[in-house]
């Protein structure tokens, strides 16, 4: 059984729906803004992680339907928008397997994001976005 990774919850980053549709989910979120110098750089006016993002807090970079953090790559498969938070299934590769994985996410607040799992533990953690 695999264990759960917290950066599969960052899938979410990436929902366009009805509820969501005024915020724009593009750029890098990690869950603790005081790192984001640490775990993000911008090359050629792109954003990517610095060599050693993952010994920090980590995070992700969100283009469009694409979600890359510094060990698992996602895409956005499916949305379901019951209302208080979007349902979000997406498709992710750890560059050995892809397994599809569903997640919840609410806005916040302005740049920030909750996220949140029932399976296979309940478990919620709050994401900011880095001003870089």
């Amino acid at each position: 059984m695999r264990t759960f990774n917290p950066f599969l919850l960052l899938v979410l980053l990436v929902v366009q729906s009805a509820s969501t549709q005024a915020a724009d989910l593009n750029g890098a979120w990690t869950i603790d803004p005081s790192t984001c110098g640490e775990v993000f750089t911008k090359e050629n006016n792109k954003l990517a992680f610095r060599p050693d993002a993952d010994l920090h807090a980590g995070g992700v970079i969100v283009q469009g339907k694409q979600i890359t953090g510094t060990f698992q790559k996602c895409t956005v498969k499916s949305l379901h928008d019951d209302g208080a938070n979007v349902q979000v299934t997406a498709a992710c590769s750890d560059g050995v397997a892809v397994s599809d994985v569903t997640f919840d996410l609410k806005i916040s607040g302005e740049n920030k994001l909750t996220l949140s799992s029932k399976v296979p533990v309940p478990m919620e953690m709050q994401y900011v976005r880095c001003p870089l």
